[in-house]
C-alpha cells in the first residue's frame, strides 16, 4: 500500500488535511466518503520525498506511557462491547501524539480494508513491538481479544516499573559525572590559564604534574573547535557502529559485565523474560513461536541470541531444562524452577515465580546501587583535587620558599 496525502471538506465546510495509506488514490477517496469527508484532493506521496525522511527524524516516539494508556483504553472499550474500528478511530481523536495518531489512522485503513487488528498493528512496528502483535493474535484466535489488551497493559506497567527504579538509580551517578565534566571543562578553560600565566612570569621549574595540567588546558583553549567535532562525530560514529549487527551484539554483551550495573541489567533482562515467556505460555502460544517473540522481548541482541540457541535444541528435541542449563543464562534455584514446570505442567506459573525472584533481586539491588556507586565517585573526585593541588600548589611553594630566601 502507497502512502497518500489527502485535502477533503467536512460536513461543516471546514477544511481537513492528511496522510492516509491505500492501495490507489480511488480507494483513499472511498475511505473519505465513508468518514463523511469530501475528497478535494488526493496525491500519493514519493517514498524517496527527502521532506518526509527529515521530519520522520523529527517525530516524538510513542512512549512506554502512551502504549499501557492505548492498552488500557482499549481493554475497557473492548469490555463494553465497543467494535473494534470505532474504539480505534476513538483513540486516534483523543491522541495526543502525531506519531501515534498516524499509527492509529493507518490501523484504521488497514482495518476497513479488511485486514486483522494484528496484522495492521504488526505493519508499523516502529509503535507497536513484536509481543503486542503477537498477544492481540492470540487475543483474536480465541475471541479474547480484551483480556489480551487486559494482560499487555499489566506487562507493560511491569516494564515501565522497572524502567523507572532504573532511572531513579542512575540519576544521582550521572549527574554526578556530568558534573565532574563541566568542572573540568571550566578549570582548564578559566582557571589553569591564569596560574600558566604566573608560572610563566615568575619562571619557576615546574613537576611532571603541572606540566600535564598546562599542556591539557592549551590544547583545550587552542584547540576547543577540534574537540567539539572530535567528540560530535566519535559520538555519531559510536551510535552508527551500536545499532549495526554486529556492534549491537558486541556492546549488548559488554554491558553485562559493567562492574555493579552489568548484573543488575541483566537480571533486569530475565526477569523481562520470565514476565513475556509466561505470558506468551498462558495465552497458548506455542513453546517454540514464544521462545522467538520473548527474544525479540528481552531487547538485547546478545541475549536473544542465547534464546535463539534454546529455541534450536527444543526443536532438535532437547527439553526445557536441558537448553536452560547449557544456556548458561540461569542459576541452579530458577533451574529447578524450570524443572519443576515441566514436571508438573505449570511452566507458565513458573516463568512467573522466576520473573518475580529477578524482580526482587532487581529492586533490592537498585536500592542499594547508590551506595555502591558512592564510593566509586569519591575516589575519583579525590583523584582530581590530588592532581590539581599537586599540579597548582605544589609550583606555588616553590615560589613562596624562593622568595623567603
Amino acid at each position: 500500500m502507497a502512502n497518500f496525502g489527502y485535502k477533503s471538506r467536512d460536513r461543516q465546510g471546514n477544511l481537513v488535511s492528511g496522510q492516509l495509506e491505500g492501495n490507489d488514490s480511488s480507494h483513499v477517496a472511498g475511505i473519505l466518503l465513508g468518514r463523511g469527508l469530501t475528497p478535494i484532493e488526493v496525491t500519493e506521496i514519493s517514498i524517496n520525498d527527502n521532506t518526509f525522511e527529515l521530519s520522520q527524524l523529527f517525530e516524538k516516539p510513542v512512549t512506554l506511557d502512551e502504549l499501557v494508556i492505548f492498552s488500557r483504553q482499549m481493554y475497557s472499550l473492548m469490555q463494553a462491547g465497543i467494535p473494534v474500528m470505532r474504539a480505534i478511530a476513538g483513540l486516534r481523536d483523543s491522541s495526543s501524539n502525531p506519531l501515534m495518531k498516524k499509527a492509529l489512522m493507518a490501523v484504521l485503513v488497514d482495518l476497513e480494508s479488511g485486514r486483522t487488528l494484528s496484522t495492521a498493528l504488526a505493519n508499523r512496528p516502529k509503535v507497536f513491538s513484536q509481543i503486542v502483535v503477537s498477544l492481540v493474535h492470540v487475543g483474536e484466535n480465541t475471541g479474547q481479544l480484551d483480556l489480551a489488551f487486559d494482560q499487555l497493559a499489566k506487562y507493560l506497567e511491569r516494564e515501565q516499573e522497572t524502567r523507572k527504579q532504573i532511572k531513579s538509580a542512575m540519576r544521582y551517578p550521572i549527574f554526578v559525572m556530568f558534573a565532574l565534566v563541566g568542572a573540568m571543562v571550566i578549570l582548564n578553560i578559566f582557571v589553569i590559564p591564569v596560574f600558566a600565566t604566573m608560572f610563566t612570569k615568575f619562571g619557576v621549574e615546574l613537576p611532571w604534574t603541572t606540566q600535564v595540567l598546562l599542556a591539557t588546558s592549551s590544547f583545550f583553549v587552542n584547540y576547543w573547535l577540534l574537540l567539539l567535532v572530535g567528540s560530535a562525530g566519535a559520538l555519531f560514529g559510536v551510535k552508527r557502529w551500536m545499532v549495526s549487527t554486529a556492534g549491537r551484539l558486541i556492546w549488548d554483551r559488554k554491558k553485562l559485565k559493567i562492574p555493579i550495573v552489568g548484573s543488575i541489567i541483566e537480571r533486569a533482562l530475565l526477569a523481562r523474560f520470565g514476565r513475556s515467556f509466561s505470558m506468551m505460555l498462558v495465552a497458548g502460544v506455542p513453546l517454540l513461536q514464544g521462545l522467538h517473540l520473548v527474544g525479540d522481548a528481552v531487547d538485547n541482541a546478545f541475549m536473544k541470541s542465547r534464546i535463539g540457541e534454546m529455541g534450536n535444541g527444543i526443536r532438535a528435541g532437547e527439553s526445557l531444562l536441558r537448553v536452560g542449563t547449557n544456556s548458561g543464562m540461569f542459576n541452579a534455584l530458577v533451574l529447578q524452577m524450570i524443572s519443576v514446570g515441566e514436571e508438573t505442567g505449570q511452566l507458565d506459573q513458573m516463568m512467573t515465580n522466576m520473573a518475580q525472584y529477578y524482580e526482587r533481586e532487581v529492586d533490592f539491588d537498585l536500592k542499594s546501587l547508590t551506595a555502591k556507586i558512592e564510593p566509586i565517585l569519591i575516589m575519583i573526585v579525590a583523584g582530581m583535587v590530588l592532581i590539581l593541588a599537586l599540579g597548582i600548589f605544589t609550583p606555588m611553594w616553590d615560589m613562596m620558599s624562593a622568595m623567603k630566601k
